[in-house]
């Protein structure tokens, strides 16, 4: 099943999309946000699945799929956790900044509670206000949980994944260290962070996904030119069980709670940092890999971080090469105060 949330108050109108992501259909009737439904997943999933199944077989009003006309398929989100699950990432950004990486990082998974009132669709544009501030893609994998106890089992997280989907967690390079160096976490280094057009069950995801991690090519393009190509699934360290466990360790989760994996990095087939795609590797899944990497081999960064005007494109395809999710699809532009004002 697959699910979206349509553009229309703060929460999105939910609607069913058929697997080729070419129609979709209203489910008003049943749940009117998707942050409805998972607060009833029990109950409503079987109702959804089974418009789904319909929508399949051509039943229902449905309509043509725009992504563009999509909303974050959660808008606002109760809460959004982000991991480092991809510790060889971790790793070489830590060396880019000159931070010491601590062993414990190889045994006790990072993870930081960022902003989820404000989530972008996957067209609307990533508004910046100065791009010395280094802008930076980061695509990743997240699941979207159900009700987790405090205290979660492998078996009682596992059983909490009600959806996955792809982000692309927008970070700020040049205010990082600064900010981390306060000692108390990102704020104003990680802007709002945008969505893939929909949501799926897992069961879409086939032998792809088994129940702890995606195996299949994650993939990033700046300006139309392919970017990244790493698969979900290889050099991470933690998987979602043991991400879920260890957000659950001291309180419950509630349902709605987005959490990522971070920022997909696969090493190259020597065992040492990942190649470009230009070099016959798998590529990078942020800039700041690719500027150490160029660090180490250089001497010197050489790769710019993102400019205005620049386009991103995150996205995944199946073995048959048809898109899982939609594309997150979007431009870096210059924000307007005054521009924001008009528009609202």
């Amino acid at each position: 099943m697959k699910l979206a949330s349509l553009k229309g108050g703060r929460d999105g109108r939910l609607v069913v999309v058929s697997k080729d992501l070419t129609r979709c259909i209203s489910v008003a009737g049943v749940a009117p946000t998707l942050q409805a439904a998972l607060d009833d997943w029990d109950r409503l999933a079987p109702a959804l699945a089974a418009i789904a199944a319909g929508l399949e077989r051509g039943e229902g009003d449905a309509q043509a799929f725009d992504p563009a006309q999509c909303a974050a398929p959660l808008p606002r989100a109760y809460q959004w956790l982000d991991g480092s699950a991809y510790v060889n990432h971790v790793a070489l950004v830590r060396q880019a900044r000159g931070a010491e990486m601590p062993a414990s990082f190889w045994t006790d998974p990072l993870m930081y509670q960022g902003g989820s009132d404000v989530m972008l669709g996957p067209c609307d544009p990533v508004p910046l206000a100065d791009e010395a501030w280094g802008i930076d893609l980061e695509a990743e994998v997240v699941v979207v949980l159900g009700d987790v106890p405090m205290g979660a089992t492998r078996d009682e997280a596992a059983r909490a994944i009600r959806l996955i989907m792809l982000v692309n967690d927008v970070s700020l390079r040049n205010l990082i260290a600064a900010e981390l160096a306060k000692g108390f976490g990102f704020v104003q280094s990680k802007a709002a962070s945008s969505f893939t057009p929909v949501a799926v069950t897992p069961d879409e995801l086939g032998a792809a996904f088994d129940g702890t991690k995606v195996m299949l090519p994650l993939l990033s393009f700046i300006n139309g030119e392919p970017f990244g190509r790493p698969v979900a699934g290889h050099d991470m360290t933690f998987d979602f069980l043991t991400l879920i466990a260890h957000a659950a360790k001291t309180r419950a989760l509630g349902a709605g709670t987005i959490l990522g994996a971070g920022t997909v990095s696969n090493r190259d087939a020597d065992g040492g940092p990942g190649k470009p795609i230009a070099a016959g590797g798998l590529g990078y899944s942020c800039i700041a890999e690719l500027r150490t990497v160029e660090t180490l081999q250089q001497g010197k960064p050489v790769t710019p971080f993102l400019k205005f005007g620049d386009r991103i494109r995150i996205e995944m395809r199946d073995a048959e090469g048809r898109s899982i999710f939609g594309a997150i699809d979007q431009d870096v532009v210059r924000y307007s105060r005054m521009e924001r004002s008009e528009e609202s």
